[in-house]
């Protein structure tokens, strides 16, 4: 069965099966605006999807996932900003009170950021430019960590990365006014893929603490 087929195959199962079983719920969601409880900008890596991971339903997560989970600063011109849309329409339009930016072990954008300061930068038209957005990350990551090996200077990039978007996000007056006053909350996550741990970054200790299996 080739890629196509699987899909459509994978598509009939969940008409059968959960669709099936929850017509009167999609119907419902269908029928009103959408009222996501969570904004979460991933990464688009394949195996790292939050709406699986945080087992929820449709409905509950605005999801925007680009290369590496970055978010560009706040410029508003004539250009194209599909991140800074989604985050437009998802605070000022959904009224979203929580923007949770989710980091993943394995990210093959913070490992091409890693060879572009190896000056292996990755080949094409797009990459390297938006991956520039996290040039500060490498530069600061590799200077104040110069014995570690790739791997351990990799996950440091990943997670600082997500510290960065975060950063990013205040650069929007409609996110920084809200968080002032009360109304809106940054998170900063970070997923192992092959583990399965979720991180949360505590601020009062400066780092990412594990999740644990039971409340």
């Amino acid at each position: 069965m080739d890629t196509v087929d699987s899909l459509i195959e994978g598509y009939r199962a969940f008409r059968a099966g959960a669709y099936k079983q929850n017509e009167a719920k999609y119907q419902a969601l269908a029928a009103r605006r959408q009222r996501p409880k969570a904004m979460i900008i991933a990464c688009c890596d394949s195996r790292a999807d939050p709406a699986m991971i945080f087992s929820s339903d449709p409905g509950e997560l605005f999801v925007v996932r680009n290369v590496a989970n970055l978010v560009p600063p706040y410029q508003p011109d004539s250009h194209y900003h599909g991140t800074s849309a989604a985050l437009e329409f998802g605070v000022k339009g959904l009224e979203i009170a929580d923007i949770i930016v989710m980091g993943h072990v394995s990210c093959g954008g913070i490992e091409a950021l890693y060879d572009a300061g190896c000056g292996h930068p990755p080949e094409g038209d797009f990459i390297s430019n938006w991956m520039s957005l996290a040039t500060g990350v490498e530069t600061s990551v590799r200077e104040k960590h110069p014995d570690l090996d790739k791997p351990a200077l990799l996950r440091l990039m990943e997670q600082q990365a997500v510290m960065q978007s975060l950063e990013m996000l205040r650069t929007f007056p409609f996110i920084a006014e809200r968080e002032a006053a009360g109304k809106l909350r940054l998170h900063g996550w970070f997923y192992g893929i092959g583990s399965g741990k979720l991180s949360i970054y505590n601020p009062a200790e400066d780092r990412f603490v594990d999740v644990e299996d039971h409340a």
